[in-house]
């Protein structure tokens, strides 16, 4: 489902408790998105700043999607052995996407294989959403936590990353507040 073909947004007196992707951020960006809720205008919002989707459909679209940021921007990393799109990962655990290092006894040696899982919805996510997924799982690649130079290597990759995090967590609640109305 696109943005476009979203309903349009349904108040829900517990909205604030509804706001689970949007936790840490200040109140009065709360406020804000609060009104857009109440207006029943956060999807048009999201869809006037996003109207593109995207055709990376397929885990093997999805693998050379990756790859490709991959190659533009992390030559160096260690190669990827599989990128997938994942029905099991669920946003309300608070993942989006996985990165995986699986080690494997070959012969007399270890070998690490690294995996990238992304959550099915970014199916039909606008194409911005996904790339900030990918890259943000691109970037555990070379850093393993959420610190300073982990993000500093997502804005590299995507100098919008922090916008785009936002308004990923924006679609999401939206996505959560239709659903449950």
């Amino acid at each position: 489902m696109t943005v476009a073909e979203l309903p349009p947004d349904r108040h829900n007196d517990k909205t604030m408790t509804k706001l689970i992707y949007l936790q840490g951020y200040p109140e009065s960006l709360l406020a804000q998105v609060t009104t857009l809720i109440e207006q029943g205008r956060l999807g048009e919002v999201l869809q006037k700043r996003y109207p593109q989707g995207h055709d990376v459909n397929s885990d093997k679209a999805l693998y050379q999607y990756t790859q490709d940021l991959k190659n533009r921007f992390l030559r160096g990393a260690a190669p990827i052995n599989k990128v997938m799109y994942d029905s099991k990962i669920h946003v309300l655990n608070n993942a989006l996407g996985l990165h995986t290092a699986i080690s494997r006894v070959q012969g007399g040696k270890l070998k690490a294989k690294a995996e990238i899982r992304v959550a099915t919805v970014f199916r039909d996510a606008p194409e911005a959403f996904l790339r900030m997924i990918v890259v943000h799982e691109l970037a555990h690649l070379k850093e393993k936590d959420h610190n300073k130079a982990f993000y500093q290597l997502c804005c590299h990759m995507e100098p919008q990353y922090h916008q785009l995090e936002f308004d990923t967590r924006l679609w999401l609640t939206h996505l959560s507040l239709n659903r449950s109305a």
